[in-house]
């Protein structure tokens, strides 16, 4: 099985599956209007396109009640139904709570009302997420209904009967030469060939079905291609798009509940005489997981939002940007909330420990981090790169207008230049009680601009080799689409006055204002000559670690003979 994906036959002697098929083509009909900028590369050039994300994206009042329809019964049942100690100890998830999950329709969130299923917006499959994401094990499950397939690890392998699976096929090119492509493909169990092996006893979402398929001399017919042949690539982007932003509302849901429980305990549990509460250590941890809640349900729906205007944007990027925030903000709250806890967060008879290995995978599954890591920084650079190719071409060559230029430009900006995007005064996208914040956002996004087109002429298509600095960049990207969404939400929630909306305030500030010295201290790392910059004795370190593949220090007792 060549790079780690399905070979398959195609025949046309299979039954397809109809109503998939039927869906696939109905979604490739929908592309008639041309994609809009893409918010995110637009930061690479150190631009902020304003309209794609002020103001922060609202839902009609009939899409509102719609939800709201949902929500209700979600709830009750997760609340009253779902025995999340009982799939964590059994490790699999009873029949009857799959039967009802089915009755409820959560099987087909996305899949249109004359597929069968619920035809759900991204916004409202967001929303229904943050109750799904109150159980680790049902959330994989559902998740997965509409994710991908590869042969191992495979998320409803031993129970599912239908598999979206992609698989290298030849493809005849324009110039006539034969390639591996890779093609998705609508595959059913009753096609034959298909087996699976034992589920896997894992460290979290132990009630989710994980094991290996195998497909042998599977034949499967033409019509059940998904996309064009050769075109797999583009639809698996798709799919991962739905997984990844959503992961943003899943977790916000779960550390909602998380930080009840959590409060609770700490404003009844005393310690020398006084509650947990009242200690600063403790408080600010409650300060942590309400920021961390607070960006990545913001970045998530703002994502929604942006995935629901017509024209089909492309989001991957700000999509795995949601996902590597809000996985890495699950792990560290649930540890923080685990800390306040103490003994208590340890035990199984309380959920905190299982919250605790459920999060763990966040970061693996829907592409590692450092997958995504670099994925989020080389898309954008790749767009930066085709737009300044012209001028840094000119550089290397020593133009001498486009040289004394950038010299000017940047003696500018050593002497402190004072940049304005748009977002604040009169005609401003941000209310005034966030201008400080959108001020720090700008001169972030603009110097990311100028260190976007350093690098590009520094290190060339070489820069792909550089992951420590893609790294860097990604991180970067990840903190201005924080601040982002939030300087976005907290400036709609004031103008239609919503409830605690000062509280909104005070978080997008505090993590603007952080977002804006780590960045400004990152930005600094890129720098060639940055003795902030220690990447070479990093490696060099890893290196010797590596070549004896163990740790190479002589213990602190020995001595010299």
């Amino acid at each position: 099985m060549g790079a780690g994906v399905l070979f398959l036959r195609q025949a046309l002697a299979a039954r397809p599956c109809r109503a998939l098929v039927a869906f696939a083509t109905s979604r490739r009909l929908l592309r008639t209007s041309p994609p809009s900028r893409a918010f995110a590369k637009q930061l690479f050039l150190g631009k902020i396109e304003k309209k794609e994300v002020f103001p922060f994206p609202e839902v009609s009042q009939d899409e509102l009640n719609e939800i709201n329809q949902f929500v209700g019964p979600l709830e009750k049942f997760f609340t009253e139904e779902v025995d999340s100690e009982r799939i964590d100890r059994e490790g699999k998830i009873p029949n009857e709570t799959l039967e009802k999950l089915k009755n409820l329709g959560l099987f087909g969130l996305q899949v249109p009302e004359e597929y069968g299923g619920l035809g759900l917006s991204n916004t409202m499959y967001a929303r229904l997420g943050e109750i799904i994401g109150l159980d680790g094990s049902i959330a994989v499950t559902l998740a997965a209904h509409q994710a991908i397939g590869l042969k191992i690890w495979i998320t409803n392998g031993g129970i599912a009967n239908v598999f979206t699976v992609f698989a290298k096929t030849q493809v005849v090119d324009s110039d006539g030469s034969v390639k591996d492509k890779i093609t998705a493909f609508i595959v059913e169990r009753d096609f034959g060939g298909v087996t699976n092996g034992k589920p896997e006893d894992k460290l979290g979402i132990r009630g989710s079905n994980t094991c290996e398929v195998h497909f042998e001399n599977t034949k499967v017919p033409i019509e059940n291609v998904l996309g064009e042949v050769g075109g797999g690539f583009k639809v698996a982007m798709n799919i991962l798009n739905s997984g990844r932003f959503s992961m943003g509302s899943l977790v916000a849901g779960m550390l909602k509940k998380l930080m009840e429980m959590t409060a609770a305990y700490a404003c009844t549990r005393k310690q020398f005489n006084r509650n947990l509460s009242e200690y600063g250590l403790i408080q600010e941890k409650f300060a942590l997981m309400a920021q961390k809640t607070y960006v990545m349900e913001s970045m998530a729906y703002l994502t929604a939002g942006m995935l629901d205007q017509p024209g089909f944007p492309d989001c991957s990027i700000e999509a795995a940007m949601v996902k590597v925030f809000s996985s890495e903000g699950a792990w560290q709250c649930v540890s923080e909330a685990l800390q306040v806890l103490g003994g208590s967060g340890y035990m199984r008879d309380y959920p905190y420990e299982r919250l605790l290995r459920d999060s763990r995978i966040l970061l693996i599954f829907e592409g590692t981090n450092e997958i995504l890591r670099m994925y989020i920084a080389l898309t954008g650079l790749q767009h930066a790169g085709r737009i300044l190719t012209a001028r840094i071409n000119e550089l290397k060559r020593g133009n001498v207008t486009t040289v004394i230029e950038t010299v000017s430009q940047r003696l500018r900006d050593s002497l402190g230049r004072t940049v304005d995007l748009g977002l604040t005064g009169k005609l401003g996208a941000v209310h005034p009680s966030v201008a400080d914040s959108a001020n720090k956002l700008e001169e972030n996004v603009y110097y990311f601009g100028r260190t976007v087109e350093t690098l590009l002429l520094r290190f060339g298509k070489t820069i792909v080799e550089e992951q420590m600095v893609l790294k860097r960049v990604a991180n970067i990207l990840i903190n201005l689409y924080g601040m982002t969404a939030v300087l976005s939400r907290a400036s709609r929630s004031i103008r239609v006055g919503l409830r605690n909306h000062d509280h909104e305030v005070l978080l997008a500030n505090i993590f603007c204002a952080e977002a804006y010295y780590q960045n400004l201290f990152t930005l600094s790392q890129l720098d060639k000559y940055s003795p902030e910059n220690l990447d070479e004795q990093i490696k060099k370190v890893s290196q010797q670690v590596l070549e004896k593949q163990a740790y190479i220090c002589a213990h602190p007792l020995d001595r010299t003979s």
